[in-house]
């Protein structure tokens, strides 16, 4: 499979493009209309498809549309696109009739693609939503509505070198214990490394106090209430800090340099995600192995995930049958197929992953957290990552939070998202 990038890293999206303009806003200048159901009279000679541009996905949808096509004689044409650019080209070209009948998104661009009226909402039977991992189907919709069917998850856990771990902590003060035994900075070696001023990676020792990022009323999430400056966040912060102050994470860690470590040998454990299994198993061999994050007080951390999914088009001309189309791609079948070309998690409760080394992120996801879909979660993980920085460096972590708390607000203020 060569070197993965993972693809559910926080999509931050400049100010222009949340709630945008592009096209036009649902409510404003859609008329909502009931799309006929998919028969054998209305069915399509073809269906367009946007396909995330890797060639493991190209593979994999290949393989499912033919079986598609096998099965309904519909046609299935598979335009491949980049994942971050689809979006603003669907904003472009949905109203004008020339986009696909299907396209691909990451939840948290969930809240951005019902806004602009270029996704429609989907009917599902509970027959329908039968199989899918519990959250995934929430993690796409918005405002009460379905807006996406799940394709795969991810998330982050703990990978480790059992040369040097033997077994995986399974508490902080376990994983703390491997920094203070491994841990020599002059040698450039540690016992473990996360990204810790990274939003993304540090939330779950956010969270494990009671901090948050927004609160959650009546099945949605309430922008006015944001959990940044409270003693949890305050808490899970100044621990991040003391792993600076006690030399267990170096300062100038980022993805590159922690890769490098581990990848040597010269390091425990990493949090990071199945992105990087084919990298560490092609240097560590056997001796690589995955486990779910430690427990602080007895409940297990809780890391963030994401979920990409299939939207179809407001303006297609098919809406049902490529809600169909989407169905297929994503059951039981097609997703083992899906898996053994891209090597990615399906969004499925009821599929086994012949390979050992996905088992401690499958369990990780028990405990995860699907990432806010709304917009306005655009305006913490910059804010909030360069609070990391300065609490890390020693500066007063309430005096940060609250400061960066009001800049959030301020930001979501300015960008409309506030009345989600």
């Amino acid at each position: 499979m060569g070197n993965v990038k993972s693809y559910f890293l926080p999509v931050v999206v400049g100010l222009s493009m949340i709630v945008t303009a592009c096209g036009p806003e649902r409510g404003d200048e859609i008329e909502e209309l009931i799309p006929d159901e998919a028969t054998e009279a209305n069915k399509p000679e073809s269906l367009q498809v946007w396909v995330h541009d890797t060639e493991t996905y190209l593979e994999a949808y290949k393989e499912i549309a033919d079986a598609f096509t096998e099965e309904t004689d519909i046609e299935v044409h598979l335009v491949p696109f980049g994942l971050f650019d689809q979006l603003e080209a669907m904003s472009l070209d949905a109203p004008s009739g020339r986009g696909p009948d299907l396209f691909f998104q990451p939840n948290d661009m969930t809240g951005n693609a019902y806004l602009q009226g270029v996704a429609a909402e989907l009917d599902l039977t509970e027959e329908q939503k039968e199989g899918y991992i519990d959250g995934s189907l929430e993690a796409l919709s918005y405002d009460g509505a379905q807006i996406g069917i799940p394709a795969a998850v991810e998330t982050y856990a703990l990978m480790y070198n059992n040369e040097l771990i033997p077994e995986a902590p399974e508490t902080l003060e376990e994983l703390e214990q491997i920094g203070e035994e491994l841990t020599n900075p002059a040698n450039d070696q540690y016992g473990f490394l996360l990204e810790a001023q990274n939003a993304f990676f540090a939330y779950p020792f956010l969270a494990a106090y009671g901090g948050y990022f927004f609160g959650e009323e009546n099945g949605g999430y309430d922008v006015g209430d944001i959990g940044l400056s409270n003693q949890g966040t305050v808490e899970g912060t100044e621990l991040i800090r003391s792993w600076y102050e006690k030399g267990y994470l170096p300062r100038n860690l980022n993805a590159d340099i922690m890769n490098g470590l581990f990848l040597q040998g010269n390091v425990g454990a990493v949090v990071s995600g199945p992105w990087n299994i084919n990298d560490y198993r092609n240097a560590l061999g056997d001796n690589l192995e995955t486990a779910p994050l430690p427990m602080i007080n007895g409940e297990r951390l809780k890391s963030f995930a994401g979920v990409k999914g299939w939207m179809v088009n407001q303006y297609s001309d098919h809406i049902n049958w490529a809600k169909e189309l989407a169905l297929f791609m994503t059951s039981k079948e097609s997703s083992e197929i899906f898996f053994e070309y891209a090597q990615e998690i399906p969004a499925r409760d009821d599929i086994e992953l012949e390979n050992e080394l996905y088992e401690g992120f499958v369990e990780q996801l028990d405990y995860a957290q699907f990432m806010p879909n709304i917009p306005a979660v655009s305006a913490v993980w910059e804010p909030l990552g360069d609070a990391l920085i300065f609490i890390s460096n020693g500066d007063d972590a309430e005096e940060v939070l609250l400061e960066t708390q009001g800049m959030i607000e301020d930001e979501i203020e300015i960008m409309g998202a506030g009345n989600e």
